[in-house]
């Protein structure tokens, strides 16, 4: 039994619309041996090392339904074992998760094994930890080799694991803040492997890490942290606090704890977490040795005055007190029967402690604070303490040392509430926890004394969210609430486009339009991500990495996704949800690739853009496959796309108030038109757009029409839809690679990056339909990981309608041979009856390119499909024909910047701008593919 794949999805995929892992796994000889042929004494083992199984309901959604599927006939596999193993590995580890399915994938042996995780890492362990354990529990001729380390031990590895899943995961102070902006509807970003989130989305964000936020000044922390300085602040402000010296020495703590009088406590000057803290020190010794426990921690030391009462916490947010918990140190209570040893193993079999913050309490420690406690006292780890002594092992209340908390909020006395909230706000902290010690928290500590400890910048919320006794506190709201006031946005539109052809167009148009509608777009494309225009990172970013990086950006207002089928499959969409999602087209392309062989599963896979849009789904009418997508989402409005006036289905949806965007002929050409609640708004004639070559370039149309429909649909205004058509273009600079025309040779040339039959039929379309007085030429090439069959497609939508063909190859071969794909498409023109002196092999991009500008002509046409975009472009502007003058002297002017912030460069004159690049120039986009401004193509 081994793995064979593993994907990670980090949003909405195939197979869910949350975060996934897919194993890909091979039983091998274990296909033979289900659950019921190991027989009962593996469902025992499995039972007795994960007991949280019991609860499992599996297909009879019922607790204890999966222990009865494995016992009941034949049982059931170990894959869908496995599965199970994987969540309850990650629920002991303190995360809720509870979706799996596992099925089989078709090859004897071998299934798809899918479960939930919420921190990836932890996902990932959690499977191959469930792997190990099954491993070992299986009869010892059925274990595979190497399966099980020697000395392997269950408990060791899992407490491990959970130790592992511990560090990764978000604690317990910021897990509740997010919590409680989910409920809020408000999205967050991890921004790393610790606490530091954004919350929100572009400028809209707000930053936690822990409980610090964004808001919380820098100067309050480090006033906070500075235990003399908030000692001194607050007894200038009257308010209760004990008399405290800071110290640099043995010598100097035993002085120090002379003039403020006996009992004292010692701790470090910038400490946290009750970290070296000595309490109720009476001697000398006990000072001198305090001393140096705090300077493990600090290399200064506080002496003060050590207060009587119980030590309590008082949480403030945004200057009013939302929690009061009395906190008591890790203990156990004699019974007069058990030692030390058996009482902690007791307390420890609470199930509500566990290791570190996977529970709301912490297991009780033996260690080497304990005995000291322990000698305090006289007592040893095998001392039997009489019936109801308490036997204190820490010396601070902290929840992370075995300690308990008590919710007293409802009993506070409100001298003492107003005392907390002045001396947070003393400090400037929004976010503060007061450590104050009283003896009874109910009454004044005018009348009864006490004294304020500390002050705590980036409290912990876990004694105040899950308190050991009394009633558990809403400590994040508040929080989330003074960082998102009510009618305060947290998020940004966003608008998500897939397609096999025209997403990239689509979706730049679109950030065109919303950009002269005045917002500020982030745009992402198999180019790179853009920010108000201007290129940030460069390469293929269409997948959910770069997604979080329009969405973390504090600048954007609204973001525009390009989403393409291998970020589906590969990692799944990068949000949870979008505002407006559209799909342009299903047609064969990448088909054969990561288990997707049929146009069904392309289309199924495509889908997820329109099953997570909220407010409208836009959906090409005439791609049978795309209509059939309606019925899959959710979406308020679904907005129906079609360039057929007479289109059945879209005339009635119209006729019932639905949305559309129909291509309508008028006297004066054709028309794109929206339809709206039974309203008919005439948007903008085809030739008044100049990315459709005066209505030339229909795909382009099309483009256009889902820009607009995409835009409607997020509430911009028309005339903005209207502007932001006509100035987008189809420059290389504004659309590298869309339909780019180069005019200032003595032919024209058409350039474009279509690599698939649609895309090529569609610009083969184009060329017959533009005025041309000479020859037609085209430059022919595929992708070397498309099937055979594929190449041939692309071929024959072009056989017929050039005078001249030539093939080459991409730069990459993709495990083709050097000559092999050009070879396949010339066999395919000849099999078309494409003359043999019509066609040339020329293998090599930059070959094929100048040979077809050697043979242009004044008048011809040449379609030059290319792959390496800024070479080729480049190649192309800088060809001088033989005999023709050299270049004018006179300086190029400077470019002029279009509306996107994309440089338009005149015609002819001077190379393209250099590509805005981040990392020092040097990324690894979604493909793993490097990119450098030397080969930004």
């Amino acid at each position: 039994m081994r793995i064979l794949d593993r994907s990670v999805y980090v949003g909405p995929s195939l197979y869910a619309r949350f975060p996934v892992i897919r194993l890909d796994l091979d039983l091998g000889e274990l296909e033979a041996w289900p659950t019921g042929r190991l027989g009962g004494a593996f469902v025992d083992a499995l039972a007795a090392a994960l007991p949280g199984l019991a609860e499992h309901g599996c297909s009879y959604r019922e607790p204890g339904g999966f222990f009865r599927r494995m016992r009941e006939g034949d049982g059931t596999w170990l894959g869908h074992v496995l599965e199970h193993v994987a969540l309850e590995l990650q629920n002991i580890a303190g995360e809720e998760v509870t979706f799996g399915k596992t099925r089989s994938a078709g090859a004897p042996g071998q299934y798809t094994v899918v479960y939930e995780y919420v921190q990836r890492d932890e996902g990932i362990a959690a499977g191959e930890l469930a792997l190990r354990l099954l491993c070992s529990l299986l009869p010892q001729q059925l274990r595979p080799a190497d399966s099980v380390p020697e000395g392997w031990s269950w408990p060791e590895a899992r407490d491990q694991f959970i130790r592992f899943a511990q560090r990764r995961a978000l604690g317990p102070s910021t897990a509740s803040l997010v919590r409680a902006a989910e409920k809020r509807d408000i999205p967050w970003l991890r921004l790393n492997d610790q606490s530091l989130v954004q919350l929100g989305h572009g400028k809209y964000q707000q930053r936690i890490q822990a409980t610090v936020t964004g808001r919380t000044p820098h100067i309050s922390v480090e006033l906070a942290s500075d235990k003399e300085e908030t000692n001194k602040i607050l007894a200038g402000l009257g308010l209760p606090v004990p008399r405290q010296e800071l110290v640099q020495s043995e010598n100097q703590a035993v002085r120090a704890a002379h003039r403020i009088g006996y009992p004292v406590v010692t701790k470090p000057y910038n400490g946290n977490h009750g970290r070296g803290i000595s309490i109720r020190l009476t001697t000398d010794a006990e000072v001198a040795h305090g001393f140096h426990v705090a300077r493990e921690h600090s290399r200064s030391v506080i002496v003060e005055t050590f207060l009587e009462g119980d030590d309590h916490r008082l949480l403030v947010v945004n200057g009013e007190l939302v929690a009061a918990t009395r906190r008591t140190p890790g203990h156990v209570v004699g019974d007069g029967e058990h030692d030390i040893v058996g009482l902690i193993e007791i307390v420890n079999r609470d199930p509500r402690r566990g290791v570190g913050h996977e529970k709301v309490l912490t297991r009780l420690e033996l260690d080497a604070q304990a005995m000291k406690m322990l000698e305090r006292v006289e007592l040893k780890p095998e001392s039997v303490p009489p019936r109801g002594q308490v036997v204190y092992l820490r010396s601070t209340a902290n929840l992370s040392t075995g300690g308990t908390a008590t919710d007293v909020t409802d009993i506070i006395h409100p001298d003492n509430r107003e005392m907390a909230e002045r001396a947070v706000r003393a400090i400037g902290l929004d976010v503060g926890g007061v450590d104050f010690l009283s003896k009874n928290i109910a009454e004044s500590y005018r009348t009864i004394g006490g004294g304020i400890c500390e002050v705590n910048a980036a409290p912990g919320f876990r004694m105040h969210v899950a308190p050991s006794e009394g009633t558990a506190r809403d400590a994040a709201g508040p929080v989330i609430d003074m960082l998102f006031p009510a009618g305060t946005p947290a998020r940004v539109p966003i608008a998500a486009v897939t397609g096999t052809n025209g997403k990239t167009t689509t979706a730049r148009m679109l950030a065109h339009i919303t950009k002269m509608a005045g917002f500020t777009p982030g745009l992402t494309t198999t180019d790179g991500v853009y920010i108000d225009g201007q290129r940030t990172v460069a390469g293929d970013m269409t997948g959910p990495v770069s997604a979080r990086m329009v969405l973390a950006d504090p600048q954007i207002d609204m973001a525009v996704l390009e989403t393409a089928r291998g970020g589906l499959l590969r990692a799944g969409m990068g949000v949870n949800e979008v505002n407006v999602g559209a799909v342009l087209n299903v047609q064969a392309d990448h088909l054969g690739l990561k288990g997707i062989n049929t146009l069904e599963q392309l289309a199924e896979v495509k889908r997820i853009v329109v099953e997570v849009a909220t407010d409208c789904a836009v959906l090409n009418a005439d791609d049978p496959l795309v209509l059939k997508m309606s019925g899959y989402t959710e979406a308020k409005n679904i907005c129906y796309v079609t360039m057929n006036p007479q289109h059945t289905l879209v005339r009635e949806h119209i006729r019932a108030g639905g949305r559309a965007c129909a291509l309508e002929a008028g006297v004066n050409g054709q028309m794109i038109t929206l339809y709206d609640k039974s309203g008919h708004i005439p948007l903008l004639w085809t030739h008044l757009i100049p990315a459709t070559l005066e209505g030339r370039a229909i795909h382009n149309v099309q483009n256009a029409m889902f820009a607009a429909a995409m835009a409607f649909s997020l509430g911009i205004k028309l005339d903005a839809i209207r502007q932001g058509l006509r100035t987008f273009d189809s420059t290389f600079f504004q659309a590298p690679g869309r339909m780019n025309i180069f005019s200032e040779h003595p032919f024209k040339v058409l350039f474009d990056y279509g690599h698939n039959a649609h895309a090529v039929s569609a610009l083969a379309d184009l060329a017959g339909r533009l005025d041309v007085a000479g020859r037609r030429i085209v430059v022919l090439a595929g992708p070397g990981d498309r099937r055979d069959e594929d190449l041939v497609a692309i071929a024959q939508a072009v056989a017929g309608r050039f005078d001249h063909y030539i093939c080459r190859r991409d730069d990459s071969l993709r495990d083709r041979g050097p000559e092999e794909v050009p070879r396949i498409q010339a066999a395919a023109l000849r099999a078309a009856g494409v003359p043999e002196e019509s066609i040339s092999i020329i293998p090599d991009e930059q070959d094929a390119i100048n040979a077809a500008l050697n043979m242009g002509r004044s008048g011809d046409l040449l379609l030059v499909f290319a792959d390496a975009l800024v070479r080729s472009w480049k190649q192309i502007t800088k060809f001088r024909p033989a005999g023709a003058p050299p270049p004018a002297a006179a300086a190029a002017p400077p470019p002029a910047f279009l509306g996107d912030g994309t440089a338009q460069v005149p015609a002819g004159g001077g190379e393209p701008p250099a590509p805005a690049f981040s990392l020092e120039g040097l990324i690894r986009d979604e493909r793993g593919v490097r990119y450098a401004p030397e080969a930004a193509d």
